[in-house]
């Protein structure tokens, strides 16, 4: 349907609006896909539209199977809490599946399970999502229920407490009681001395515990509103039915008042920083943390190609110096973060019994030398750019990819169609440019690195072989 048709669609729905707040604003569509060349078919449009309580909708019409998808994205993640209540975004997470005014607990679930869909939700620190994936002919119940759920959800002391109880054993299963969990959590409040990436998602535990229903109330109201969410459908849908029925569900949701954020930039790091644990783990492990760049700046999409030569399978640089050649770690990885402001570049190995972290410290310093001194070889380049395409591309195979990616570049970096462009920025990252991002980011003072020493094995005590009096 081309922007004229649909602009003509909206002016006929809105002509029966209850109101203002239920009027439809169309704000123009944007391709998701690359032209074919000119040989006549151009790529789907992503429709933008806006109701007039502030609620987004992202629409993409896509006839290749009989389902679709709806995630609501809200733009609220663990970076917008303050100290004293971290956790917030992800415990609400866990109460949005919980009782509302109009379904009992565990009804919400119940009613996708019986009509074949599947559903789950993800907190980060950025954003916050919903989403279902279910048949064509159940798409008024995925509206009638997250509408629901934004507007009508019950807080009470016995919901919050049961919540609370469950992501506090969350919290003690994936950080406290897991070695992996404990050193990441501790390389970002080392890392981040201000901003508040410093702090986990899950929240520190006594924040968790100390949380009333009054604070989940005040989250609630101030981020769960229309005017702070935006709904993704992807799908084998029909543009009017979509329009009208979320019109009729959320248009008289009232809006409400985001507040600013009050976002401290984290200062430069100057000097090393380097924490030694102990924990119950059969050989070394090594969380390196350099300083990385935004999602939205220029030199990420460099950075992740450099980290595809670096860790990208068993021909990458490292899998092959370490775990091919010198054996001297089992596992290798990294990953540059995909965060709204600058994060971390996240290095991360484990080294095999007996092989010291030092040595395996002298191994990468050897290779990111390496990589800041020479070109790589066409060869390896072309090599990384192939396997970055053919993931991105195997994410948008599915309604339920393509509306994740949709909701993910929208929400972080204002625009629904980004995959793609990332894809041909991608395709021209040169050797130099590896180089360089190499040399800007592989700065030795501005490392984090939290070491993980296996514990040292208590002796048991003798047992006595004597018989007893």
């Amino acid at each position: 349907m081309s922007d004229a048709k649909v602009a003509s669609l909206v002016a006929r729905i809105n002509d029966d609006a209850p109101s203002p707040d239920a009027k439809w604003a169309f704000e123009g569509s944007v391709a998701f896909g690359a032209s074919d060349g000119g040989l006549g078919a151009e790529p789907p449009r992503v429709l933008r539209f806006r109701l007039g309580n502030g609620l987004r909708l992202l629409l993409l019409v896509d006839r290749s199977a009989p389902v679709l998808s709806y995630f609501t994205w809200f733009r609220v993640g663990s970076r917008h809490e303050k100290p004293g209540k971290t956790g917030l975004a992800h415990l609400f997470e866990h109460l949005m599946f919980n009782e509302t005014e109009g379904l009992a607990a565990s009804e919400f679930d119940r009613k996708l399970e019986e009509n074949g869909a599947e559903s789950n939700a993800a907190t980060w620190l950025d954003w916050t999502y919903y989403y279902e994936s279910l048949p064509k002919d159940r798409f008024k119940l995925a509206v009638e229920l997250e509408s629901e759920r934004m507007a009508r959800l019950v807080l009470r002391e016995p919901q919050v407490a049961s919540e609370k109880e469950v992501v506090a054993n969350e919290r003690r299963m994936r950080v406290d009681d897991d070695v992996e969990g404990t050193a990441n959590e501790i390389l970002y409040k080392t890392a981040f001395t201000c901003h508040p990436y410093h702090w986990p998602t899950i929240g520190w535990m006594k924040d968790i515990e100390a949380f009333t229903p009054e604070d989940c109330v005040a989250f609630y109201r101030t981020y769960y509103a229309p005017n702070n969410a935006t709904v993704v459908v992807v799908g084998d849908v029909a543009e009017k039915d979509v329009l009208t029925r979320i019109r009729d569900a959320y248009g008289a949701i009232p809006s409400s008042q985001v507040p600013e954020e009050d976002t401290q930039p984290e200062p430069p790091q100057q000097a090393l920083r380097v924490i030694t644990l102990k924990k119950p783990t059969p050989s070394e492990k090594l969380l390196v943390g350099y300083r990385g760049p935004a999602l939205g700046d220029a030199d990420h999409a460099t950075c992740v190609v450099l980290n595809e030569i670096l860790f990208g399978g068993r021909a990458s640089r490292l899998y092959h110096e370490l775990v091919t050649t010198r054996e001297s770690c089992t596992e290798v990885r990294g990953w540059v973060s995909t965060f709204r402001d600058p994060g971390l570049y996240e290095l991360y190995f484990t080294a095999r019994p007996g092989i010291a972290g030092d040595d395996v410290l002298r191994a990468l310093a050897a290779e990111l030398a390496r990589v800041k001194d020479e070109l790589v070889a066409d060869e390896e380049l072309d090599r990384a750019k192939a396997r970055l395409e053919l993931g991105l591309l195997q994410s948008l195979e599915t309604t339920s990819g393509k509306a994740e990616q949709i909701g993910f570049y929208d929400t972080v970096l204002g625009d629904p169609a980004a995959a793609f462009r990332r894809l041909e920025r991608y395709r021209r990252v040169t050797a130099g440019e590896v180089r360089t991002a190499a040399r800007r980011y592989f700065v030795d003072e501005a490392r984090t690195i939290i070491r993980v020493l296996p514990e040292p094995e208590t002796e048991a005590p003798p047992v006595s072989t004597e018989a007893s009096a």
